[in-house]
């Protein structure tokens, strides 16, 4: 467990590092002693920046979810750092299109995405933002136009409704794990071999971390999983069980940015 001042919506992991993600804000830190190195400050959520979500790190840069939540329309785009440098180099635009874009991994040189919906009215507004139902999980190829999507099962979306989404990640297992908003568990799918629906396998009880962004970590052994505990901006590095079909519950056992070093990093 590491304490962090900006693990509020995910985190991101490489060999000798893991971002802690807050809704305008990265801060890197040292794997061992969770020291924080860097941070990339977007300074206030006037924007351009008002939402980030998961991220994963690949090919030395960290690649974020982002979205203009709880805004409407609903618009999401990519958003892309060097991790040496924590410098923004990049940025793709899915414009006004599935939801709000909430997570992102790579896996069998493919990205893959979740777009939230939600049954949750958001304040100022008189109707669902979007509708849990709507919640998608997608293919894109390298430029990340969508391939395929496919909806969560109905007992999970009963789950996480009014909430979405918010966390995914591929295990080396073959199996996708996902996260809702609030409650500590992971729900472990797969895609199926017929349908639009995905396919539920079983549920992990993970009583550290509250929903919000994961990632597995491909840089070690392959049952560690990273998450967070948004209240108190916690990163956990969790050891994985072997996931058994069948068993329903398992338990664990370049934006105008401001670049932060030296201790001197915002920490509200």
């Amino acid at each position: 467990m590491f304490d962090t001042f900006d693990a509020r919506q995910g985190v991101a992991v490489d060999r000798n590092h893991f971002y802690a993600i807050n809704n305008f804000r990265i801060t890197k830190h040292d794997k061992t002693s969770g020291e924080a190195i860097l941070q990339w400050d977007g300074i206030s959520d006037a924007g351009p920046l008002v939402h980030l979500d998961s991220g994963v790190v690949w090919n030395g840069k960290l690649y974020a979810a982002h979205s203009n939540y709880p805004a409407w329309p609903m618009a999401s785009s990519v958003e892309i750092w060097d991790t040496n440098t924590l410098e923004h180099v990049g940025s793709h635009s899915f414009g006004i299109d599935l939801g709000s874009f909430t997570w992102l991994d790579r896996w069998q040189g493919f990205w893959w995405g979740g777009f939230g919906n939600y049954d949750k009215v958001q304040r100022g507004q008189d109707h669902p933002y979007g509708q849990t139902i709507n919640t998608q999980v997608v293919k894109m190829d390298d430029d990340f136009r969508v391939l395929q999507r496919w909806t969560l099962p109905a007992s999970i979306l009963e789950r996480i409704a009014p909430m979405s989404n918010s966390g995914g990640s591929w295990g080396a297992d073959g199996y996708l794990y996902l996260t809702g908003h609030d409650h500590p568990e992971i729900y472990v799918v797969q895609l199926p071999e017929q349908g639009a629906a995905l396919q539920w396998v079983s549920t992990v009880l993970a009583p550290e971390i509250h929903g919000q962004g994961l990632a597995w970590d491909r840089s070690g052994p392959a049952n560690t999983l990273w998450g967070i505990r948004k209240r108190d901006r916690k990163v956990f590095r969790m050891q994985m069980p072997e996931i058994l079909p069948g068993s329903p519950l398992t338990r664990i056992g370049r934006l105008d940015g401001v670049l932060r070093e030296g201790g001197n990093f915002n920490r509200e």
